[in-house]
C-alpha cells in the first residue's frame, strides 16, 4: 500500500506550508473580511500613483481561503476514506501488529494480504490519473501553495522550502525513504516550483522592459 506514502507526503506538505510561513495571519484576516462577501480570485489590483503623479497599479495577493478551506476539507474526507480501506483490507492482521508497533511501520513491512477487490481499488487511487496518482496529488500541494498565498511570486522559494520540510517530516513519520510513488510525487512538485520560478521571472522581466 504504497499510496500511504503519498497521503501522509501530502498532509505533511499541508502542515508545513501552512505553519512554516508568514502568510497564516494574512489568511485570518481574509476570512474576517470576508463574513459579508467572499472572493474567489486571489489577485487583488490596487491602483496607486508613482512618484511623478501617474497612475499605476500595484498587484497585491489575497490568500484564496475558499479554495484552501476546499482543499483541507478533500484532503481530509479522502484520507478518511483511504484510513477506512486500510482498516477495512488489514482486519485482524492490523491489530495484532499494531500491539507491537504502528500502522505506518507494519504497512512499509509488506507482512500482510489483502483482498482482491481492494488491491483493485488501492492500484487505481495510485494510478497515473488516479486521485492519490503522481499527477492529482501534485498539482494539490501546488493549488494549495498558491492559494495559500494568492499566488504570490515572491513567496515561490518560502513554499518550496516549506514542501521540503514536510517531505522529510512525512520520511520521518514513515521511517525511512518513502515509496517510489512519493519520490516521484516530490519530483513533480518541485519540478511545478521550477516553472512558475521561472514564469515569475519572465513576467518581471517583461514588465520591466514595458516601463522602461
Amino acid at each position: 500500500m504504497s499510496v500511504n506514502g503519498v497521503t501522509s507526503t501530502q498532509s505533511a506538505a499541508y502542515s508545513y506550508i501552512s505553519a512554516d510561513t508568514k502568510v497564516n495571519e494574512e489568511v485570518k484576516s481574509t476570512e474576517a473580511a470576508e463574513t459579508e462577501k467572499k472572493e474567489d480570485t486571489g489577485v487583488v489590483y490596487e491602483p496607486s500613483a508613482d512618484a511623478a503623479g501617474a497612475a499605476s497599479a500595484k498587484k497585491t495577493y489575497t490568500p484564496d481561503t475558499n479554495l484552501i478551506n476546499k482543499l483541507k476539507a478533500d484532503a481530509e474526507a479522502r484520507t478518511a476514506q483511504l484510513r477506512s480501506l486500510v482498516e477495512k483490507m488489514l482486519g485482524g492482521q492490523a491489530n495484532a501488529y499494531g500491539k507491537a508497533t504502528n500502522m505506518w511501520q507494519f504497512l512499509k513491512s509488506g507482512n500482510y494480504t489483502v483482498d482482491k477487490a481492494t488491491q483493485l481499488q488501492a492500484q487505481a487511487d495510485i494510478a497515473e490519473d488516479g486521485y492519490w496518482g503522481v499527477k492529482q496529488t501534485s498539482e494539490r500541494i501546488i493549488d494549495f501553495a498558491n492559494a495559500l498565498t494568492g499566488g504570490d511570486p515572491d513567496k515561490i522559494e518560502e513554499m518550496r522550502s516549506a514542501f521540503e520540510k514536510g517531505y522529510k517530516q512525512a520520511e520521518k513519520t514513515w521511517g525511512g525513504s518513502l515509496p517510489d510513488i512519493s519520490q516521484r510525487t516530490y519530483d513533480a512538485v518541485m519540478k511545478k516550483f521550477d516553472e512558475m520560478a521561472e514564469a515569475a521571472k519572465k513576467a518581471n522581466e517583461a514588465e520591466t522592459d514595458v516601463t522602461k
